[in-house]
């Protein structure tokens, strides 16, 4: 005889019924609690029972009974649930769900504060009771929520909701730990009679090695040939790196990072201080050569870059960070870490150390 699953297609219906199955036999751990007090009461009695636990004699004979009628069985002494089966509802005039519901469609997922006072006159014109910001926001959730979500066409001609891309956010335990592991990236922008003009920074959090360029755009195919520059020229694997929500790290910043196998960490919106580094970075290049220079990168950006190059140079070469304590550049700090290896050609060992800084840092 054939046989026929009536809940195919049911989603999720086998998963739910093999834990039913699976948990309704289940001794919690205050039944076996409860288990222990009893065995206790019948060993040593009421007074030291009620004295030991704290408890009142009647809740021991109400357990005691529980037990009978389960057989012995300790999943009787399970507690149950005491949610009231009649639970208190919001009750108010229909014309004021109806206002809320109209708002929320007019003024698409407007938030309670702002629909609050658009609600106030409606209620005012009618006589009528209006419920505080909180009680609004409740109100919105007991009507479903009434969210609206973008929505298109598939090809097979059904409307589905536009899903926002989910961004890799910054764990907030992070902390780089050798060179290359995160590398962060940010944006200067100077501004001179309605003209502008970009500085794109980037730091190695774990040798506070900085890298910087001038530049008339900071699109995203400038950022990525940027981060390009940078994994040609640091002699370390780049793992992460770290920047804001802004177009420039979009697009073909982001494509190149994933050929690269690069994981991209985004800050949150509005919070500069997950890229505290980079913001230090900016202003301490601002105060000693940005700012003297400026103009000079309006009229002659070539020119600019060079002498910013020499001062990158003794940035990472002689500048002490507060970071090593005044004691060290970040030059000397990598090299001085364990992790410190490089590999040159046996030709190239003649004079090493001036050909690789100024290979690394002009």
């Amino acid at each position: 005889m054939r046989q026929f699953n009536r809940f195919r297609g049911t989603k999720g219906f086998i998963t739910m019924w093999e834990r039913v199955i699976r948990f309704r036999y289940m001794i919690t751990e205050e039944a076996k609690k409860r288990c222990q007090i009893l065995a206790f009461w019948e060993k040593h009695g009421t007074s030291a029972t009620t004295e030991a636990f704290n408890i009142k004699r009647r809740i021991l004979f109400v357990w005691q009974e529980k037990l009978r009628n389960g057989h012995g069985k300790l999943e009787s002494l399970n507690p149950i649930k005491k949610t009231p089966k009649n639970k208190r509802k919001r009750i108010w005039d229909t014309r004021i769900l109806e206002e809320i519901k109209r708002l929320r469609n007019d003024h698409n997922n407007l938030g309670k504060e702002k629909l609050h006072p658009l609600l106030l006159d409606f209620c005012d014109a009618y006589g009528l009771k209006c419920p505080g910001v909180s009680t609004v926001g409740r109100l919105m959730k007991d009507l479903g929520g009434l969210r609206i979500f973008p929505q298109k066409v598939s090809h097979f001609g059904k409307i589905k909701k536009v899903n926002r891309n989910k961004i890799l956010r910054k764990p907030k335990d992070f902390k780089a730990l050798y060179p290359g592991h995160c590398i962060a990236f940010d944006t200067i922008e100077k501004q001179r009679n309605g003209q502008r003009m970009y500085i794109i920074v980037a730091i190695d959090l774990y040798t506070r090695i900085a890298f910087a360029l001038g530049t008339k755009s900071h699109a995203s195919n400038t950022m990525a040939h940027f981060l390009h520059l940078i994994s040609m020229m640091f002699p370390y694997e780049i793992k992460h790196v770290l920047s804001d929500n802004g177009s420039e790290f979009k697009k073909y910043f982001s494509s190149l990072t994933g050929k690269k196998s690069i994981t991209h960490f985004h800050t949150y919106p509005r919070t500069p201080k997950m890229n505290a580094h980079c913001e230090r970075l900016n202003r301490s290049l601002q105060e000693e050569f940005i700012d003297y220079n400026v103009n000079l990168l309006f009229d002659d950006i070539t020119l600019f870059n060079k002498k910013f190059a020499d001062y990158l140079t003794f940035y990472n070469e002689k500048r002490v960070h507060t970071a090593f304590k005044n004691k060290l550049s970040p030059l000397q700090f990598m090299i001085q870490s364990n992790h410190y290896k490089i590999n040159l050609p046996e030709e190239c060992k003649n004079g090493w150390t001036y050909t690789f800084i100024s290979y690394l840092f002009c």
